[in-house]
Formats: structure tokens, C-alpha cells, sequence
């Protein structure tokens, strides 16, 4: 079997994702989750994009150690510069250049001839490799190249000193059968290839970033560049959690094998689920909610008699567990303290007695307490930044009568402690509890999309409200968690305009 390396860029192409907006502690709280999942490479963000960008990176690569962290650099120093300064302290360093290769990017986005492309791409490789041993290069938009150019650009940045060399299908255009050949024909043609990895980054405009991969790694590729969820730009990348259980349920027919702990799926799929606000559609491969659901009698019979009639993936496999209820309100500290080590999380004292309190919180008010359940008390827990200048939800209330419009008051405090209050109408009850809440606010808000969701099943389940707004001109996004569901959708409302804070600090 041969070893497939996985590169997951969830927190750089992921994150490019329309409304997504992460702040360090989310990104952090990811990154110790991939690592968990066993990815080989993380892409940890572009360093020169921003200094929110730079100091999450930073912070990513001085806590990683089993995954190697890398960065993104355009081919120019300053971008190299920053990336390396980003991840200098990693224990497992890469940075990754990238440059156009295809004659419509180097003729109008470039304004370059492939020659200054050739010469660009060489010196930027040499000077990435004085600052770090491991250096990936990247011919963007290679599915749209000419084949002999990128073997004569390949040959020359692997003699320049790269020990990765990537090919993407950039803006999701190619076919298996074509991306298959080019991959084919450059471990034929490229004279020095067998010194470097091959790598696969694909997009799936046309629903074939996973064929396509799969096609690379048939072809040559030793690497998979994709997200979780398959989140990212436009249609988003390649799945990386389909990649990974397509080679393990089909090892009969792939002769690949990957390093990903596959129980961690479910759960690293949750966590980049609530932290981007990109719900998973029900039907979504692998972690979707119904993945393991079977509506058809024939297909519950099937099931009932022998799963593997109509389920060729256990739900445990990728960490689905069918029962999760695990603690309720007699449940002491210490079993709580082991079963968040269960979920993966790793608290200081004080964080875990915050913790505990909020649990036993929700204890006086929900039966049972899930895994689900403790995950979104865990989350806002390792992420909370109460210690920051921010707006404050003191008390709301919201009168309600099908006759009249609906009538929400609020308080709030603002970043400078002053307490506010007004009373707003609306069409419906969130309509006025957000019109009141933005009259208070003194930055200008347009919001953008709103998502309800529930945490669990039954009638005392925790609701889940998704925002995506433009603050400032700022494009931000907001969650907020409770049983109450115009109180999760008014911490939302405000985690989404804090954010516009904590990025200025």
C-alpha cells in the first residue's frame, strides 16, 4: 500500500470560504483537532494577507508538533519573509510558494512572458530554501497549462530546491482522465521528479475534486491537498474525510493508505461545522446526518437483518456513535473532567471549572446531556474573550402577540461599560430583537444571512444560530448557543459585531 500524505488547508483555502471569518482562538482550537486527525501538513494561512492572519499562524506553528505547519507566500520576498517568520518556531517548518502557470494568468493577471514566470518561480524557491529546509511550489492553474512548459518550470524549481512540488486544478475545470494524464506525463518527462513529492490540490466547480484527486494519487501524486467538509472558494476543495474513507472501504481496488485516525472525522467535521457557520448538508458523504439514516422499509429490513445490506461505512468508523448520552445533573467533576479528555479537549483549572458550571447549568434545565452538547460548551469555553472591550447582552425581552408586531427590549453594556437600553418593533420576534440590538450599536450593520439549527433531539435541545453580516464594511460572522432561541440568536448577533473588535486588537 502505498502511504498518501494528507495536506489539509482548511485554515487557509477553508477559511477563503464567502462569510467565513475565524479568529486565532477558533483557529487554534482547529489546528489541535487536525492534529488530532492525524493530517500530515496543515496549511496554517497566508502570513502576509493580514497581521490577524500572521500572529494565528504564529501561534499554530508553536503549539503543533506531530503535523508539519506551513505557509503560503506569493513568489516575492516580502511574502516569504513573512511566512517564515510566522513559522520559524514550528517543529516541523514549510513554506509554500506558489506562482501562475497557465498562459491566461501569466498574460493577464501576470502581465509576465513564461520565461520571467520560469525566473521568478527559480530565485523565489532559492531564496525560500535559505530560510527553510522544506519547500513546497505550487504552478497555480497547472490543469490549464501547457504540459511542456510546466515540466521545463518543475525541473528547474526542484534544482532550485523544492521538495514538493503541487499541481492544482484551481478553478475546478479539469476531468479525472485529463488530470490523471498531466500528472502521468510530468513523472515521465520531468527528469529529477523522483526527488520530490508530488501533490494533488483540487476544486470541485463540476463535482470532481475527489475524482480527480483520486486520479492524481492513481497517477503519481504522494500527496492530497483538500478541506474538511470540503469547504473553500467558490464550490470548495476536495473532501478530505471522503478521500480518506473511499481508500479505506475500497483497499480492495486503491492501493493507498492514509495516516487519518478515521474516528476523529465525525468530530473534527462538527467543530469546522460550527466554527465556520457552514452547516453540513443532511446528505453530505461521510459526516452528513443521514449518512447512516435509511427511510425506505426495505432498506430498514435490509438493515436490521445485516447493516452491511445498505451500509458499506459503520457509523463508528468515523466516529458516529449511535448513543451519546453520557452525564446528567448527580454527574461529579471527576466524571466530567474524563469525559471532555474523551472528547479531546485539554483544560486549565480555571477553564474547567467554567466548564463544570455551565454543565451544571445546563443540567437544572436539560434531562440528558449529550456529547453534542458538551462539545458546544467546551467550544465556547477554549474560544471565550469575555477579557476584551466588546459589546455585552445585560437583559432582553421580547412581547409577542399574533394581533400586534412584535416588541424587543434590551439592554446592553458597550466596550466602553456604559449601559444602553431601547425598545424596537418588527416584523417578526428576531426582526425586532436585532433592529433594537443595532439601534444601540454604533457601527454600521448590514446582515447578510441567518441560520437556525438545533444541538440534539427533543423539545429541550439547545438551539444553534448562525449569522453573516457586514460590519463597517467588514465582512463578519457570528455564533451563538442556547436553549432559548432568540437568546442564541441575539449572542450571535453581538459575537459577530465583537468580532470587529477582537480583530482591530
Amino acid at each position: 500500500m502505498t502511504k498518501i500524505k494528507i495536506f489539509d488547508t482548511t485554515l487557509r483555502d477553508g477559511e477563503q470560504s464567502p462569510g467565513v471569518n475565524l479568529n486565532q482562538l477558533e483557529k487554534l482550537e482547529i489546528a489541535k483537532q487536525l492534529e488530532r486527525l492525524g493530517v500530515d501538513v496543515m496549511e496554517a494561512g497566508f502570513p502576509a494577507s493580514s497581521q490577524g492572519d500572521f500572529d494565528a499562524v504564529e501561534k499554530i506553528a508553536q503549539t503543533i508538533t506531530k503535523s508539519t505547519v506551513t505557509a503560503l507566500a506569493r513568489a516575492n520576498k516580502k511574502d516569504i519573509d513573512r511566512a517564515w517568520e510566522a513559522i520559524k518556531d514550528a517543529a516541523k517548518p514549510r513554506i509554500h510558494v506558489f506562482i501562475a502557470t497557465s498562459p491566461i494568468h501569466m498574460k493577464d493577471k501576470l502581465k509576465k512572458t513564461p520565461e520571467e514566470v520560469i525566473d521568478i518561480a527559480v530565485s523565489m524557491v532559492q531564496y525560500a530554501k535559505t530560510k527553510c529546509a522544506d519547500v513546497e511550489w505550487s504552478a497555480e492553474d497547472a490543469s490549464r497549462s501547457d504540459l511542456d512548459y510546466l515540466v521545463t518550470i518543475i525541473e528547474k524549481v526542484i534544482d532550485a530546491g523544492a521538495t514538493v512540488i503541487n499541481l492544482p486544478d484551481t478553478v475546478g475545470y479539469t476531468t479525472p482522465k485529463e488530470y490523471g494524464e498531466m500528472f502521468k506525463y510530468i513523472k515521465a518527462h520531468v527528469s529529477n521528479i523522483d526527488r520530490v513529492d508530488l501533490s494533488t490540490h483540487c476544486h470541485d466547480d463540476l463535482g470532481m475534486a475527489l475524482a480527480n484527486s483520486i486520479a492524481g494519487i492513481q497517477n503519481g501524486a504522494t500527496q492530497v491537498e483538500g478541506t474538511i467538509n470540503g469547504i473553500g472558494e467558490r464550490a470548495g476543495n476536495a473532501a478530505l474525510e471522503e478521500l480518506a474513507v473511499a481508500l479505506e472501504i475500497r483497499k480492495d481496488f486503491y492501493p493507498f493508505t492514509t495516516q487519518l485516525v478515521l474516528n476523529e472525522i465525525k468530530r473534527t467535521s462538527d467543530l469546522i461545522s460550527k466554527f465556520t457557520g457552514m452547516v453540513v448538508p443532511g446528505n453530505k458523504a461521510i459526516v452528513g446526518r443521514n449518512a447512516f439514516a435509511h427511510e425506505s422499509g426495505i432498506h430498514q429490513d435490509g438493515v436490521l437483518k445485516n447493516a452491511q445490506t445498505y451500509e458499506i461505512i459503520t457509523p463508528e468508523l468515523v466516529g458516529v456513535q449511535s448513543n451519546n448520552l453520557v452525564l446528567g445533573k448527580h454527574s461529579g467533576r471527576h466524571a466530567f473532567k474524563d469525559k471532555i479528555t474523551q472528547l479531546g479537549f485539554h483544560l486549565s483549572d480555571d477553564k474547567l471549572s467554567e466548564a463544570f458550571q455551565s454543565f451544571k447549568q445546563l443540567t437544572d434545565r436539560k434531562k440528558e446531556v449529550t456529547d453534542d452538547d458538551l462539545f458546544v460548551i467546551l467550544m465556547d469555553i477554549q474560544t471565550d474573550v469575555t477579557n476584551r472591550k466588546q459589546y455585552q447582552l445585560k437583559s432582553f425581552q421580547v412581547h409577542y402577540d399574533s394581533n400586534l408586531s412584535p416588541t424587543a427590549t434590551v439592554a446592553l453594556i458597550t466596550p466602553t461599560g456604559e449601559e444602553v437600553d431601547d425598545a424596537k418593533t418588527g416584523s417578526g420576534s428576531v426582526e425586532a430583537l436585532y433592529n433594537t440590538i443595532e439601534s444601540l450599536i454604533e457601527e454600521s450593520i448590514q446582515l447578510t444571512d441567518f441560520t437556525l439549527s438545533s444541538i440534539g433531539k427533543g423539545k429541550d435541545a439547545l438551539a444553534e444560530v448562525h449569522v453573516s453580516m457586514n460590519v463597517n464594511q467588514h465582512a463578519v460572522s457570528g455564533r451563538g448557543t442556547a436553549q432559548d432561541v432568540l437568546e442564541a440568536a441575539a449572542t450571535a448577533f453581538l459575537n459577530a459585531v465583537n468580532r470587529v473588535f477582537i480583530n482591530k486588537e
